[in-house]
């Protein structure tokens, strides 16, 4: 049986920032959605690299993959989430969708020392969140893009490029947006 709360849930969404965000935080910006209902949603930006990698924060382990870690919103930006493939399942795992899980616990980072961990991978410091309401209001103001979520974007494309791959995923270019004054 469905969830009704799934049926108008944003989970496994892209929210591509649109150009009346230009001068904000999440300016030019992709967040994934990891969670939303009618509290609110939970969402982690997927391409502000930080100058960091897994060593810097855990430099007692040896990691047999290179990590780097992004910048996932301005709550809680001392708390680090894991974005994965779903082949892999740890103490604290949630799921996203089908393919995709997050999780928080640090066996996660053993197994990365050790090589079971996941290869597809993606490590975030901090968070974006939206009380009841908010998400809904700032889409209906033209504040952001929604878009399916794609494995493609968060692990293979190169991080400046992520807004224009996931809108141009569902037939959007945000050049021409922002050329139009879109708002």
């Amino acid at each position: 049986m469905t969830d009704p709360d799934d049926q108008d849930s944003f989970r496994n969404q892209f929210l591509i920032a649109l150009p009346v965000l230009k001068e904000d935080y999440f300016g030019e910006t992709v967040c994934l959605l990891a969670d939303h209902n009618a509290k609110g949603a939970f969402g982690l930006v997927i391409n502000k690299p930080l100058d960091m990698e897994l060593e810097d924060l855990f430099p007692e382990h040896e990691f047999r993959l290179r990590c780097p870690i992004m910048e996932g919103g301005p709550v809680d930006n001392d708390r680090l989430f894991f974005v994965h493939d779903t082949d892999h399942e740890f103490e604290s795992t949630y799921r996203i969708s089908d393919d995709l899980s997050l999780t928080t616990s640090t066996d996660l980072v053993d197994s990365l020392v050790d090589g079971t961990g996941p290869q597809r991978l993606l490590a975030v410091l901090g968070y974006a969140g939206w009380d009841a309401g908010q998400l809904e209001k700032e889409i209906a103001e033209d504040v952001w893009l929604l878009s399916p979520a794609s494995m493609e974007v968060i692990f293979d494309t190169p991080y400046p490029q992520r807004p224009m791959v996931a809108a141009s995923n569902m037939g959007v270019d945000l050049n021409l947006l922002a050329s139009a004054g879109h708002g």
